[in-house]
């Protein structure tokens, strides 16, 4: 991973597939599927879109607990390598 702030590269995939979204609106609680209105195809987009500009690959195993905005970042941030 390049030296990135998980929190801003999260919020750039998620505007990538959902450019509608508000980043200043976004709270970790916001869950990615029903808060942000991402059906599996966007979900998986946007797991796609983390792998390629982080580097971090998320699992199937592992979708439980990227569930959050928050989440999300917490995997980032521990998965990646700075």
């Amino acid at each position: 991973m390049t030296p990135t702030d998980p929190r801003a590269a999260v919020t750039a995939a998620l505007r990538e597939i959902a450019p509608e979204i508000e980043p200043e609106e976004i709270d970790d609680a916001d869950r990615l599927r029903q808060d942000f209105d991402l059906d599996s195809l966007d979900f998986l987009r946007l797991i796609e879109q983390i792998a390629q500009t982080t580097g971090v690959d998320v699992p199937e195993r592992d979708y439980a607990q990227v569930g959050t905005f928050g989440g999300l970042v917490a995997y980032v941030a521990a998965h990646g390598t700075a």
